[in-house]
């Protein structure tokens, strides 16, 4: 498959080292040569540097032989001429990077018209995504599976939680009540995300990612040492275009919800946009501001402003204020990694969400969905299982599944089943996969 990236900021990068795990033909074009610079000495893609708007450029690196189009510079318009233009000259599919989410709901206007076959807006992703982590508020990582029969959640493991100091083994069998399975492990200090075997042991302050069918999410809360929290009350630091979806999905949920904006302007323009949520007009970073809004009352606080620094600080102070659940954006990759380690609950950045929702189209094999965890380089995937498939001839014990990959469990006929040894996988199975890139292109091998 031949791929061609435009646009060498986080996003693009993402998707190149994605794409550099699998031998894909890989090309990403952009006119900053540092960024390209940067990328030759750690993937292994093709860069031209120059404008991908241009017919020239486009035509000298094979644009009329290429299968995907990735438009995903930081620009929204430059991203439409991007496909449009490469839809002209032969590219087989196109996909833009936009920020303006009413593109993906008209129905008045049909885009693939003009060039583009599919759009992505990291706002409306990054919102959605806030809003499904309040729903599993003591988990800090979590994606649902075919309406949530199946469910994989992260969190980090303190004294509380029982498995500490047992082996994945040991676990199982105390717990053999409560259907789980661990499929990944970060642990503070090692940079390699641990695909757990029996013999693994669980330490204080692990991040544990579970496959979780939907009968036993209550069950699983005690054996990590956690409580379910009711989440209503929501405080919301930045009126980005973020924090408006965010704001508008939550009310439309019913959580009540404060949005301190900084900009008078832009504050006016949101209390007339949100009519059932509060607007205030002031600075979040001001710690009086915060008590008269009653911090201490909120049970989720979301920080979204453009400023990094800013989100993560103000969700600090508003864990010190006994807030339950904090949430930040963040813009910088690096990181997603240290939420476990500083208190706050969960770290996101809306360009890696973008990435992995545009990945899913890259793939080979039956996939129906695909999600990144928040704190590991890896993907869990949802494979359709085909006749004929190489998964269906042997049970799961022996089909040599690759050591940088697990289970997380099967969806058949309605219904959720472990993914134990034993199991024969059949046509028409939907199988979770986690997977570390290094494995992606093995597994899918075994799906086809």
């Amino acid at each position: 498959m031949k791929i061609i990236i435009a646009g060498a900021g986080d996003v693009g990068f993402h998707l190149a080292k994605l794409l550099s795990y699998e031998s894909q033909d890989t090309y990403i074009v952009d006119l900053d040569g540092d960024r390209l610079n940067y990328i030759n000495n750690n993937l292994d893609v093709i860069t031209k540097k120059g404008d991908a708007t241009s017919i020239k450029l486009l035509k000298e690196i094979g644009i009329e032989s290429a299968d995907l189009l990735l438009a995903v510079t930081e620009s929204q318009n430059t991203n439409f001429t991007i496909s449009v233009v490469g839809k002209a000259l032969g590219v087989k599919k196109t996909i833009a990077r936009i920020k303006n989410p009413e593109f993906l709901s008209s129905d008045i206007v049909d885009f693939k018209d003009f060039g583009v076959d599919f759009m992505i807006s990291p706002e409306k992703l990054a919102a959605e995504e806030i809003k499904q982590l309040l729903y599993q508020s003591s988990f800090n990582d979590t994606v649902a599976f075919e309406n949530g029969l199946f469910n994989v959640m992260g969190t980090t493991l303190g004294y509380k939680s029982p498995i500490v100091d047992l082996t994945v083994k040991e676990a199982k069998d105390k717990f053999n009540m409560v259907d789980f399975i661990t499929i990944a492990i970060k642990r503070e200090g090692i940079a390699q995300t641990i695909i757990p075997r029996g013999d693994t042991e669980y330490k204080m302050n692990d991040q544990v990612y579970f496959s979780v069918p939907n009968y036993s999410i209550e069950k699983l809360y005690p054996i990590c040492g956690k409580e379910h929290i009711d989440i209503r009350n929501v405080m919301i630091l930045g009126g980005s275009s973020i924090g408006m979806k965010t704001a508008r999905n939550l009310c439309e949920e019913n959580f009540k919800v404060k949005l301190i904006e900084k900009q008078k302007e832009r504050a006016l323009t949101l209390a007339e946009e949100l009519r059932s949520t509060l607007v205030i007009h002031g600075d979040g970073r001001n710690l009086e501001l915060l008590e008269e809004e009653n911090i201490r009352d909120m049970d989720a606080f979301i920080a979204v402003t453009g400023n990094s620094e800013t989100n993560i600080m103000s969700c600090l102070v508003a864990k010190s204020k006994g807030v339950k659940k904090t949430v930040a954006l963040v813009e910088n990759m690096d990181y997603i990694n240290i939420s476990q380690t500083i208190g706050i609950d969960t770290l996101i950045n809306k360009k890696l969400i973008a990435a992995s929702n545009i990945f899913r189209h890259i793939r080979k094999g039956e996939i129906l969905a695909l999600a990144n965890l928040h704190n590991v380089d890896a993907e869990v995937f949802e494979f359709e299982v085909q006749e004929g498939a190489k998964v269906t001839k042997k049970p799961i014990r022996d089909l040599r599944f690759p050591r940088e990959a697990v289970f997380g469990g099967i969806i058949r006929d309605g219904k959720a089943l472990m993914s134990f040894g034993n199991m024969q996988i059949q046509a028409g199975d939907y199988v979770i996969v986690f997977c570390l890139p290094e494995a992606i292109s093995t597994v899918e091998d075994l799906f086809n």
